[in-house]
């Protein structure tokens, strides 16, 4: 009685700490997501459930604030009236409708479900109002991007240290073997940083990927010029040191897809852009191959002896019929498949779900089991739909680093389409971060304009001030 007593004290001290500042509470997600697995895994591994929601009940403050509660001075971002959000809504309802299917056994597990795919979605209409200016924006990316840092030095000692060091455990109590290169006599682990788990180190890894490019092409000092590239060679070495394929080869995808589409529309400033890069690339390609080389090998043992990457990219492709014989028009609900849906109903005393009659990894396939065919059709139309707007925001912005953010959340979410984010703790929340811009962007750009605008009428006044006191002008 007491520790719920005290639990719900935290809970509550939390989200009060948010509800007063929504601003303030949105941006320090961004760095809890970071370091709650930290804390999962060394400092209060017996917090590890609450730890796993604390980001999502720092949000819960905010949303309350901003949509609940806002201050006169702060009125709420009018949110349009736009396809988009139409498609949003929809697959937002037939979520809704899926918690409470039968199967379940409880509407509480649907609430669960609906946590995973619609809890980070309101986020997005807070956008605009969250950064006041490009420059705002820009220094909160680049502060987030510079934990890369401490976080890739963090790999470095796990991949170096040994597969039973306390640094390479994952949660304690989860009796989950400690992932290595897999290849015989091999003793380096797959990293996981800071995070619970290798699946969403890999995911935070590709997510910030996107959004450091066009910071590297923001205009700045020298000394956060060299910041940056740091940033770069620690993300860089640490996605080789995962293991994963998916960070290294989104990365190339990605990289192909904005260096190939910004050297159609402005090709001098490509040029110098990959002018700059190639000389960084030079200078890192001998740290790499020197200093690293036990890495490389590693990455490249692990890809040359696994031959099933067109399959594993073939199974996560499930069309909208192809699981129909199992589901029916229906689905199973929302958080049939959830990783924790059979201890969160063990712990309450729920009735047990019946067993599904397929189990899938791809999340194509998972959220068909959950949604049915109609769900399937609605979410990855909405999907295919928030990728087009972006490219369609790209198009139409004239600000550089606003165009280069619009291009960037394009190309990670074409590039990552059938990898997890429903069911992703990391990536989900960079997702609807990234379909944010359509909002976020063009609005900062009206700002900005403005802006200039005003500053031109400030310095014509001025002028006109100064020529009116000079008596040589009348």
């Amino acid at each position: 009685m007491v520790t719920i007593a005290l639990g719900l004290t935290i809970l509550t001290l939390i989200i009060y700490w948010s509800f007063r500042d929504w601003r303030r509470a949105v941006k320090a997600m961004f760095f809890i997501l970071v370091i709650d697995g930290a804390f999962r895994k060394w400092f209060l591994p017996q917090a590890s459930d609450f730890i796993y929601f604390l980001k999502d009940f720092v949000l819960l403050g905010a949303y309350l604030r901003y949509y609940l509660y806002p201050r006169p001075e702060e009125p709420r971002y009018p949110i349009p009236n736009s396809f988009v959000n139409i498609l949003i809504v929809l697959a937002s309802a037939w979520c809704i409708f899926q918690a409470s299917n039968p199967h379940l056994g409880s509407f509480i597990v649907g609430i669960l479900g609906l946590q995973s795919y619609l809890f980070y979605i309101p986020l997005i209409w807070m956008m605009p109002y969250l950064f006041r200016s490009e420059e705002e924006l820009y220094i909160f990316l680049r502060n987030h991007l510079c934990l890369l840092i401490p976080v890739g030095i963090l790999g470095i000692i796990q991949f170096f240290s040994p597969i039973n060091s306390p640094i390479n455990q994952y949660i304690p109590g989860r009796n989950e073997p400690i992932a290595t290169f897999g290849f015989a006599g091999s003793q380096n682990v797959r990293i996981t940083g800071t995070f619970s788990y290798l699946n969403s180190y890999q995911g935070y890894l590709s997510a910030c990927f996107g959004l450091l490019i066009p910071i590297i092409s923001y205009p700045k000092s020298k000394k956060w010029q060299l910041i940056v590239y740091a940033i770069v060679f620690f993300l860089a070495l640490n996605a080789f040191m995962t293991g994963s394929r998916t960070p290294i080869f989104a990365s190339i995808v990605f990289s192909i897809g904005y260096f190939g589409i910004r050297m159609i529309r402005k090709p001098e400033k490509f040029l110098l852009a990959i002018a700059r890069f190639t000389v960084f690339i030079l200078c890192t390609l001998p740290i790499f191959w020197i200093g690293f080389r036990p890495v490389v090998d590693s990455f490249w043992q692990r890809v040359s002896t696994n031959e099933d990457i067109g399959q594993r990219v073939g199974l996560g492709f499930v069309g909208p019929l192809d699981l129909i014989a199992a589901t029916g028009f229906d689905g199973f609900g929302v958080g049939a498949t959830h990783a924790g849906t059979l201890s969160f109903q063990m712990a309450l005393g729920l009735p047990i779900s019946p067993p599904l009659p397929i189990e899938l990894e791809p999340e194509m396939g998972r959220i068909a089991l959950e949604l049915g065919p109609i769900g399937v059709m609605l979410w990855y139309g909405m999907r295919v739909w928030i990728i087009v707007v972006l490219f369609y925001t790209f198009a139409q912005l004239k600000r550089p680093f606003l165009r280069d953010l619009a291009l960037a959340g394009a190309l990670i979410q074409s590039v990552l389409f059938i990898n997890q984010m429903v069911f992703h703790n990391t990536f989900g929340l960079y997702y609807w971060f990234y379909t944010g811009f359509i909002f976020l962007l063009p609005y900062l750009e009206r700002v900005e304009n403005w802006r200039s605008q005003q500053q031109v009428y400030a310095e014509w006044y001025a002028q006109q001030a100064i020529d009116r006191s000079d008596p040589s002008h009348g």
